[in-house]
């Protein structure tokens, strides 16, 4: 049974082969070997039971193996390759501009055993950056260096941060798959169609947007259309806008007062009733009319190469 563990690509908990001659503790660093070469990683007890449940996982990820615990010496040697990682950077991002490549350099990562250097970057098209292999194999010697398309979904995973809600990126903490989404998540679940609202730093619309959408449909079920007329316990009216949580409709009466009723308490009707009401942007048909920018929707949409799995 494991009794460590360890958080890897993507936050993702790994569990750890630990060697009878290692003895560990809970939040000791740990050179560990994975499959991009030696690493160091924060090892983390695991309690009993959720050792027990994890065992008969089906879904755990393969072990790795711990070589040892980093000593005071390994630690100053993890401290200067962070600092070389952020020197090796800069190095590689001038070579870029040097050679007028359409790249956005992301994130540098040098191994522990400083056999390898991998250089993050996003691209909007195939680059062709061969000459600056080249340039980099003359400036980093006797190390494997390895240039890494990934999306703009795995950028924001591999650097981490805070989404609008509060709590850290869905990408770099549980979530595992990209989903395909497209502005109707955001229009049916009666959203505002406004890009800094429905989208996340990525540039592309929010994950969130597809967690209860099957519970939104679900609701939207007998629900009658905005600006359709219909029979209130207290008269005619017009549905000015829905209220999907609480599955209630509010209707604009005659009177010009706005009341809500329960979904299944008002009737759609066939008659010409004398009410105008506004409606609100998140349920017009968005298109050229409606004063949002298409292009920024479909760059919003734009799911192409945005997650490569490369990280």
């Amino acid at each position: 049974m494991f009794k460590f563990a360890t958080l890897y690509l993507k936050n993702t908990f790994y569990p750890l082969n630990v060697p009878d001659s290692v003895k560990l503790e809970d939040g000791q660093l740990v050179l560990v070997r994975t499959e991009k070469g030696e690493e160091a990683l924060k090892a983390i007890e695991v309690s009993p039971q959720i050792a027990a449940v994890w065992e008969n996982s089906k879904k755990k990820p393969e072990p790795l193996q711990v070589i040892r615990v980093l000593s005071q010496k390994d630690l100053q040697t993890l401290e200067e390759i962070k600092k070389d990682e952020v020197t090796s950077f800069f190095k590689c991002q001038a070579l870029v501009k040097q050679h007028k490549l359409s790249m956005n350099l992301v994130q540098c990562r040098i191994t522990f055993d400083r056999r390898k250097i991998t250089f993050y970057y996003t691209a909007p098209e195939r680059v062709d950056f061969r000459a600056l292999l080249k340039d980099l194999t003359q400036v980093f010697t006797r190390v494997r260096i390895d240039l890494r398309h990934i999306g703009v979904r795995d950028e924001t995973s591999i650097l981490d941060g805070m989404g609008v809600c509060g709590k850290p990126f869905c990408c770099s903490s549980f979530l595992r798959k990209f989903e395909a989404i497209n502005i109707k998540y955001a229009k049916d679940q009666g959203m505002p169609i406004t890009p800094g609202k429905i989208s996340g730093t990525c540039g592309r619309l929010l994950c969130c947007l597809t967690y209860e959408y099957s519970n939104y449909i679900e609701v939207a079920k007998g629900m009658p259309p905005v600006g359709s007329s219909v029979m209130t316990p207290d008269g005619l009216g017009k549905v000015c806008y829905l209220q999907f949580l609480n599955g209630t409709v509010a209707v604009k009466m005659e009177d010009g007062k706005t009341k809500e009723f329960p979904k299944d308490d008002i009737e759609m009707v066939d008659a010409d009733v004398n009410v105008e009401i506004d409606v609100p942007p998140t349920m017009n048909n968005y298109g050229e009319d409606s004063g949002v920018d298409m292009r920024t929707i479909r760059q919003l949409e734009d799911d192409r190469n945005s997650s490569t799995g490369n990280v």
